[in-house]
């Protein structure tokens, strides 16, 4: 029962911080793509993918461990 609160509670943490990002990021994006249109797609879909990433990685982490 502790584990499965420390994986909500670390879910929701990343969540969290991915929200924020998410809602900073149409000021990120137009901050970049004044400088490069390219680098701002880039820095989206790496956000995109990052968001799958991290969830990927700790269940990896977290099937190695049991």
């Amino acid at each position: 029962m502790t584990e499965n609160r420390k994986s909500a509670i670390a879910a929701a943490l990343i969540l969290i911080g991915f929200g924020i990002v998410a809602y900073l990021m149409p000021r990120i994006m137009l901050a970049v793509g004044d400088y490069s249109t390219t680098v701002a797609g880039i820095i989206a879909v790496g956000f995109v993918a990052a968001f799958f990433l991290v969830f990927w990685l700790r269940a990896r982490v977290q099937r190695k461990r049991d």
